[in-house]
């Protein structure tokens, strides 16, 4: 088997979500994988830089590996990356590779008529969810009443977003999660996640209003994922740490595990280098005896890594990525409840609905 053609395309997806009056949107790059067999094979990244991405995909990548035999990930990693980065930048090359890297992986499941969760490791095929209420909701009522609905609808672990929104302080954030955890019980886990957008000392005065809410883990909450902060403001706060979802490179992961920086990792396929370089930093945090959950959206992606190795343990629906998963595939698997169980369709288990892809397409 051999790849023939590799194609990136830009779509600009409007999405509608809970406690938000005007559709937001989102632009995510996505990639269709040809064979000689006729195998197609499809992957995609997102919010990061979406159109440098499918440019990189099409002016480098699709040269270099048109010809190649698509089942060979481990080799057309390394050539991408000896060839395409040799001083191993992240960024474009990461999100472009990701994507790429998904697609091969999609090819791989159905050359040998397996889900991809299994081709990883198989280590469970029902994985634990959370929601993430992911937009700049000021109102502590209607934050409170969209976390609800969720936990309605069967959810058992919400997050909330701090630090997105002009308004935002740790005094305001500290209203507002403590406005959802009263809505919601004690029972309900209850994690947040700053974007990297808060100072250490924001992040630490937010846990410190937060000592008696039991927050399940505070995701990214300092500038840069800084290392030498995380670990700092982990030493001052009981609340887990969590980092990683837009970190390229397993060697990124490995400084913020052996730093001692986080409690939770949190490598995204659509991010860190595809499923090949993920199972990297997933197998290193497992040395570390640390979790791996799954951060930074595209659940239906992630969810095969969750599922397939022995220490993933959890999968985000995010409110907007999830909202244009939904659209930009026609049935794919939905959570209930509190987990989702993996498809075991062959590869990743999911049809694009060309009809939406071109709806949605970028004018090139």
């Amino acid at each position: 088997m051999h790849i023939t053609d590799v194609q990136a395309t830009t779509h600009t997806v409007p999405a509608t979500v809970p406690g938000m009056d005007e559709p937001d949107e989102m632009t995510l790059a996505f990639v269709t994988v040809e064979t000689d067999d006729g195998i197609v094979g499809h992957g995609e990244t997102g919010y990061l830089h979406p159109r440098a991405s499918a440019s990189f995909v099409n002016d480098h990548i699709a040269p270099l590996i048109t010809g190649e035999n698509p089942l060979n990930t481990e080799r057309i990693w390394d050539r991408l990356s000896a060839e395409l980065n040799p001083r191993a930048q992240t960024g474009v090359w990461s999100t472009a590779v990701s994507a790429v890297d998904i697609a091969l992986w999609d090819i791989k499941g159905k050359q040998y008529n397996e889900p991809v969760w299994r081709l990883l490791g198989g280590a469970d095929d029902t994985v634990p969810v959370y929601y993430t209420i992911g937009q700049a909701i000021r109102d502590e009522d209607l934050l409170a009443d969209v976390a609800t609905q969720l936990v309605s609808d069967g959810a058992e672990r919400i997050k909330v977003v701090v630090g997105k929104g002009s308004w935002a302080n740790p005094s305001v954030d500290a209203g507002r999660v403590t406005a959802v955890r009263e809505a919601v019980g004690d029972d309900v886990g209850l994690a947040i996640d700053a974007n990297y957008l808060y100072s250490l000392n924001e992040a630490l005065e937010l846990c410190n209003r937060l000592e008696s809410t039991s927050i399940s883990w505070f995701e990214e909450p300092v500038y840069g994922n800084d290392a030498s902060l995380l670990a700092d403001l982990r030493t001052r706060t009981r609340v887990p740490i969590a980092a990683g979802q837009n970190e390229g490179h397993s060697f990124r992961h490995r400084d913020l595990i052996e730093s001692g920086a986080i409690d939770i990792s949190l490598p995204n396929v659509c991010f860190t280098g595809g499923y090949t370089e993920a199972a990297k930093v997933a197998g290193m945090a497992n040395a570390f005896n640390v979790d791996v959950f799954h951060g930074g959206g595209w659940p239906f992606q992630n969810m095969h890594l969750q599922a397939g190795v022995s220490n993933g343990r959890m999968v985000e629906f995010h409110d907007i990525v999830w909202e244009i998963g939904k659209k930009i595939y026609e049935s794919p698997p939905e959570p209930t409840g509190a987990s989702i169980t993996l498809p075991d369709e062959p590869g990743l288990g999911l049809e694009p609905d060309w009809d939406v892809l071109d709806t949605y397409q970028d004018d090139e």
